[in-house]
């Protein structure tokens, strides 16, 4: 018996009061959901009755301080991103085990290719790890001045990234999406709360002197956002371009010019009721004539007294160390004068890898002895100094990188390939317990074995401390409920203080 050439289905399109009723069931669905987008209730279907939470945003005034979804533990964060995936066995993640079995075949991993290529044996910690503090917590001579705050940290040693690449590993870290074109936490947080600082922006990133990380502006994008919640990006060498009047307008006449402007620009607004773009763009050019004057002032140490100056090392004989010192100071500056949300970064491409970032592929150890002490005291000085001034107990400080490193050199190299299925991350400040340690990796530091964490249950951690439902903050965007991190992630509620 022959098969029929058209299904049953397809038989019955060929009948025209069935291919109508068809088609006419399928535009009601296409209209529904067109509906349910436009409404924000298409996600909130998938989210089990939860609808989204949007933030109420004034036009004329984007980035005033906005209430969260519940009491918050922290107002602020500052992310201390190094770029290049910092080896978490030469800082944090101390492993008896790799040491007893150095030179041996790592045991299942004999065939095991990763991002460069074939890898050798078993290498044990480059640097010597020592206990510190009242805990005792193992960590490396590579990093000793922040290994002394060890009982101010909560330990993520358990952390695994969808990318061994460093571009779409930076990306998942920031925007939550290995992919470009979506908004950095930065921005998520800049939309929901907006910011205490009148004068400042809501989010700035601070490049490392030597440059920017790999993917770039992506970390401090706003993608679909609104461009107003992008980071501000500047640093100590370079504050923002062109702040400064020229020296022909005096202060009286540049004023004057203001005042005027802003006449003409309410006179146009009262022609324009509702016109949110139009307002939105008076407030961006507002916010940019204030910070004419305050994002000078908050680069300008000069008011610092001589033993923070030493403190942040910003006459250190190391110029790199002393620079990326400034930028430390001028993190806590941000902050202290209200600024939401500021990553400060500490590697960058350009030079090449493993140059200047912490890229450790064929050199490991020489290359870290010249990261080491630019991070580790600029960096120190920085958490004391937001502890000593009582700001850690309302700022959340994260420290990340965007992937680990191999327990084993790569063959023929003296350094160690890419690892996404364990590295470390830890918190301090507001909300988190300290000193705490959540998770583990193998004997080795190779894979996440106890209570794996995703980078999405870190961004979940973070939004909830900043009193956020990461669940609920999204932005419809093309028809779909956006949110940071994405359909995944759970508060790790284990490291909540």
């Amino acid at each position: 018996m022959r098969e029929p050439l058209l299904s049953e289905v397809g038989g019955r399109l060929l009948d025209r009061r069935d291919f109508l009723r068809w088609a006419g069931n399928g535009l009601q669905g296409v209209a529904l959901a067109s509906l349910l987008a436009r409404e924000g209730l298409l996600g909130a279907a998938a989210q089990a009755g939860k609808p989204p939470i949007r933030p109420e945003i004034a036009p004329e005034s984007p980035l005033s301080a906005r209430p969260p979804h519940f009491p918050a533990r922290a107002k602020q964060v500052l992310v201390i991103f190094c770029s290049g995936a910092c080896s978490q066995l030469e800082t944090w993640d101390y492993k008896p085990e790799l040491i007893r079995h150095h030179g041996r075949p790592m045991p299942g991993g004999e065939d095991l290719v990763t991002f460069q290529g074939k890898q050798g044996n078993l290498t044990q910690h480059v640097y010597e790890f020592k206990p510190r503090g009242e805990i005792g917590k193992h960590t490396s001579e590579l990093v000793p001045r922040l290994g002394e705050l060890v009982d101010d940290m909560c330990f993520i040693h358990s952390m695994t990234a969808k990318s061994n690449t460093h571009g779409p590993a930076e990306n998942q870290m920031s925007t939550g999406f290995i992919l470009d074109g979506f908004p950095s936490m930065g921005a998520w947080v800049s939309y929901a709360l907006g910011t205490e600082s009148e004068n400042l922006p809501a989010f700035v990133a601070i490049p490392d002197p030597r440059g920017v990380p790999q993917s770039g502006p992506n970390n401090w994008s706003a993608g679909f956002l609104p461009a107003v919640f992008q980071g501000t990006p500047f640093n100590a060498d370079k504050p923002i371009a062109n702040l400064a009047p020229p020296s022909t307008i005096s202060p009286a006449a540049d004023r004057a010019t203001r005042d005027f402007l802003k006449l003409l620009n309410d006179r146009h607004l009262e022609k324009f009721p509702g016109d949110t773009d139009l307002a939105a763009r008076i407030a961006s050019y507002e916010l940019a004539a204030k910070m004419q004057i305050s994002a000078s002032e908050v680069s300008d140490f000069s008011n610092e007294s001589q033993s923070t100056r030493t403190m942040y090392c910003l006459e250190d004989s190391n110029d790199l160390k002393a620079r990326f010192g400034k930028n430390c100071l001028l993190a806590r500056r941000l902050l202290e004068r209200g600024v939401r949300f500021v990553q400060l970064f500490n590697g960058a491409y350009a030079m090449g890898e493993g140059v200047g970032n912490w890229d450790g592929h064929k050199t490991l150890k020489e290359q870290y002895d010249v990261h080491g002490p630019i991070l580790d005291e600029p960096c120190a000085a920085l958490l004391k100094d937001l502890k000593q001034r009582g700001m850690l107990e309302d700022t959340l400080v994260v420290w990340t990188t965007e992937f680990g490193r191999m327990p084993t050199f790569q063959a023929g190299a003296q350094g160690r390939d890419h690892n996404p299925k364990g590295f470390t991350v830890w918190l301090a400040g507001a909300g988190v317990k300290a000193p705490f340690t959540y998770g583990a990796t193998d004997e080795f530091g190779y894979r996440a074995v106890e209570n794996p964490t995703t980078i999405y249950d870190l961004h979940a951690t973070l939004l909830h401390l900043l009193g956020l439902d990461h669940e609920r903050l999204t932005y419809n965007h093309n028809g779909v409920e956006r949110r940071l991190t994405d359909v995944h992630g759970q508060v790790i509620r284990e490291i909540l203080a």
